[in-house]
């Protein structure tokens, strides 16, 4: 294993940066940053190069271009083991860079504001930082990439363990999670771009990308011996159940998130307080009232035999007596609202088992004002 004598860090996103610099300081790793970050780190006593000390180049363009240099890109991408890369950096002067840790400006948080100026979402397209995790995760033999801040700890003590050096599992692992990091960044600028400058009337894009990222391990899959996740759309997280939030329980499964999907898709589609109690996908009652309450005793008994072990999904916020009334009913595996009163949720959680969730979609109002509607609805 090759030690890390060389890093550049640029980021956007400085959680935990000071931490992790200082950490590869202690190592003896050199440093070179830019800009915001630079500042930063020399702010909390980090020695570090500047960019623009290695390049001979100044920032320019209003931070456009920072590292976009042979100085920068063919000390990241100079295979050690190839005699005549070596020899090139060696005749020009380039120093290898051993180590990248970047993450990207943040476009999607700048387009999650539906009146953003392009001009804005624009500035907000990163050039310099995909070019160089992209080259950091190609040459994954002699470089590590690191674009998430999760991977500080665990990538610092293995350097501390190891004198200084990351194994081949580790910097492989490093390279995949690089590539899916730029992967999901451009697919969020397709879907932005593609959505401000289309000309035609026609809503099926000639490429779809698809971006999902694993929200949650799930107990079993359709049949017990089975293994499943759950993946939410990580360009648009807050559709579907990828918005929703477990508030008491165990893990749900696959199945359970078949039955959710049922309870959900009828009880939003009434104006007024309805319940809907599911079981192996297919409703055993549903009922609407004045009271939330009733609906649900109503909806209960239309079969309480099938509804053992069911989902039961209401659109309303769940007050006291409606949750005394499903803490009455005997043995339930979800209930999904939009919401759970303190005194609610004080019955609920009383039973272990019982999953509790809140999804914000299943408001009526919600779904009156655009949202929630079927096509934002993911199923498993």
């Amino acid at each position: 294993m090759s030690k890390i004598k060389r890093a550049l860090i640029s980021v956007s996103e400085k959680k935990g940066v000071v931490d992790f610099a200082k950490g590869l300081e202690k190592l003896g790793v050199e440093i070179i940053s830019t800009g915001g970050t630079a500042k930063v780190l020399r702010e909390n006593g980090i020695k570090i190069r500047a960019i623009s000390d290695v390049t001979g180049f100044p920032e320019m363009l209003s931070g456009r271009v920072k590292t976009l240099h042979p100085k920068i890109h063919g000390g990241i991408l100079a295979r050690r083991s190839d005699r005549g890369h070596m020899k090139q950096v060696k005749d020009h002067r380039i120093g290898l860079i051993d180590m990248v840790v970047v993450n990207l400006y943040p476009f999607e948080d700048t387009v999650w504001n539906p009146k953003v100026k392009l001009e804005d979402a624009v500035e907000m397209i990163d050039i310099g930082g995909p070019a160089m995790i992209r080259s950091a995760a190609k040459n994954f033999n002699d470089v590590a990439v690191l674009c998430n801040p999760d991977r500080y700890l665990c990538v610092l003590m293995e350097l501390q363990k190891n004198d200084c050096a990351l194994s081949e599992e580790t910097r492989q692992a490093l390279a995949v999670e690089a590539f899916g990091h730029t992967a999901k960044y451009d697919a969020a600028i397709y879907a932005f771009l593609s959505g401000r400058f289309a000309r035609s009337k026609d809503k099926f894009p000639e490429i779809l990308h698809l971006v999902f990222e694993r929200a949650q391990g799930l107990r079993y899959g359709e049949n017990p011996h089975q293994k499943a996740a759950f993946y939410a759309d990580s360009i648009k997280p807050a559709y579907g159940f990828g918005n929703m939030k477990q508030v008491h329980g165990k893990e749900l499964s696959f199945n359970n998130f078949l039955d959710l999907h049922c309870a959900v898709q009828i009880a939003k589609d009434f104006e007024s307080p309805t319940v809907c109690v599911v079981k192996h996908n297919s409703p055993c009652g549903v009922a609407s009232s004045t009271k939330l309450d009733n609906a649900y005793k109503d909806a209960f008994n239309c079969d309480s035999l099938s509804a053992f072990g069911g989902i039961v999904g209401l659109n309303r916020k769940v007050d006291s007596r409606t949750a005394e009334a499903i803490s009455d009913s005997g043995f339930l595996e979800c209930v999904i609202a939009p919401a759970y009163d303190a005194g609610a949720l004080k019955i609920l959680t009383e039973r272990k088992n019982l999953r509790i969730i809140e999804y914000r979609d299943m408001d009526t109002g919600s779904r009156n004002s655009g949202k929630g509607t079927d096509r934002e609805i993911y199923s498993c």
